[in-house]
């Protein structure tokens, strides 16, 4: 959530960066403000109401001890009180607006985003490694089919389209990446591992941005009255569960850094539009994932991008797989964050890169949402900064795998990092 005091001392930096990220998007600014003003107008007659109802009501003791009628200011005293009640419902309805038009406006660009208006704007980073020559690669969903590591249509038969069933040896590898990619954050980049539920409360949603906004797009278990809100939400990344850990906790300074990765299922209702990019397992309903989330303090936290960018790529480099980085403009970032970089590893059967992970700073944008505060070392109650990227999503890292480790007689070969966990260097 943007900061009411910074929008009133900077309306028009604020407005600037809303734009970056659509144009036109600025004027929810004079919106808030209005909202504000009318709030704090009406908070402003309320206490001189309550000062005038105070000062009169003294005059009613005063009559009664001498025995003189008191009706008269006594009805001004209750006519007051009338209209301070329709003042506070005023100003409630002023503020609740207000809350809605900050939890519904996205983050503010980092003043270093690069600015654009949709991904064709992205700006290539870096590379690592090299695309090995494949003469007419399988894609994954030929090589898995032929290898029989997923079974396509069984997931279709039990869940319906963007859900799949791995098998065998499919299975197996899964579990391999996931071991392999837990114990390289926890063992050599120092993450704390832990293991969260994989339903939330809504005000988790709220706090990491995914709620109100994106409501439509995620699983909701609602109660026995379908009308209800939602009780419960699966959650769409391992992001919201894990960050909210720390959710209305003021901590003390030398807690931080807090460095965390998790592995869960991630339910998310929007998949995709049919094609080749969709194809297989490149988009689901539900896939694993390992997360890094990190809680700094605020000066700290556009290095730590770049360490925890740094992080999700030792997997891919410990694995062997190609990749780019490209830092996404401001027209592509995501609702919460100011500063993202995206990790895309090559896809030969695909014949493009894929993203396999968003690398970003927060700012304290989600902090303030979920009250996340420490204590300086003046005393003072700040807000945090939060980070996250994948550590890597699962699919698209399987993808990889099985299309950059195809051979010429069928066969997959392995990263060398994956043997201990998968037991072989080959899949055949």
């Amino acid at each position: 959530m943007l900061d009411i005091k910074e929008i009133r001392s900077k309306p028009d930096l604020f407005k600037q960066q809303l734009d970056l990220r659509s144009a036109g998007l600025g004027v929810v600014i004079d919106e808030i403000l209005s909202c504000d003003e009318q709030r704090r107008k009406l908070e402003t007659q309320k206490q001189e109401l309550q000062a005038q109802r105070k000062q009169i009501s003294k005059q009613i003791g005063q009559l009664k001890q001498k025995g003189e009628d008191s009706s008269e200011i006594e009805a001004t005293v209750r006519g007051i009180g009338d209209e301070i009640k329709a003042i506070e419902e005023q100003a409630q309805a002023a503020s609740q607006e207000q809350e809605q038009l900050l939890l519904n406006t996205p983050n503010i660009p980092h003043l270093a985003c690069v600015a654009g208006a949709s991904d064709a704007d992205n700006v290539y980073i870096r590379s690592w490694g090299e695309k090995l020559p494949v003469d007419e690669p399988e894609d994954h969903v030929q090589i898995a089919t032929r290898l029989g590591l997923i079974d396509f249509e069984g997931g279709v038969r039990l869940s319906g389209s963007g859900f799949v069933a791995y098998r065998g040896k499919g299975a197996k590898l899964q579990r391999a990446l996931i071991q392999f990619l837990l114990d390289l954050q926890t063992e050599e980049n120092g993450y704390e591992e832990v293991n969260v539920p994989h339903m939330v409360l809504a005000e988790c949603m709220q706090g990491t941005g995914q709620l109100p906004k994106f409501g439509e797009d995620m699983y909701a278990i609602k109660g026995e009255d379908d009308n209800e809100a939602a009780d419960l939400f699966l959650i769409p990344t391992a992001e919201v569960p894990v960050t909210n850990l720390y959710r209305e906790h003021l901590l003390s300074e030398d807690q931080l850094p807090i460095k965390m990765t998790a592995h869960t299922p991630c339910f998310r209702q929007e998949a995709g539009a049919a094609g080749k990019v969709n194809r297989g397992i490149i988009r689901l309903h539900q896939f694993e994932k390992v997360e890094l989330v990190q809680i700094v303090k605020p000066q700290d936290s556009d290095e730590t991008l770049e360490i925890l960018t740094g992080h999700a790529e030792s997997a891919l480099q410990k694995l062997g797989l190609h990749y780019q980085v490209v830092e996404l403009c401001s027209g592509d970032l995501g609702f919460s964050a100011q500063k993202t970089y995206d990790l895309e590893v090559w896809a030969p059967g695909q014949g493009q890169y894929l993203e396999i992970s968003s690398c970003s700073n927060f700012g304290d944008y989600q902090a303030r949402r979920m009250r996340l505060r420490y204590k300086d070392e003046d005393g003072n109650n700040q807000f945090c900064h939060t980070l996250n990227g994948s550590g890597l999503a699962l699919p698209r890292l399987m993808v990889a795998v099985l299309e950059q480790g195809q051979q010429e007689n069928g066969s997959i070969k392995l990263p060398q990092a994956l043997v201990p966990y998968f037991g072989t260097d080959t899949i055949r």
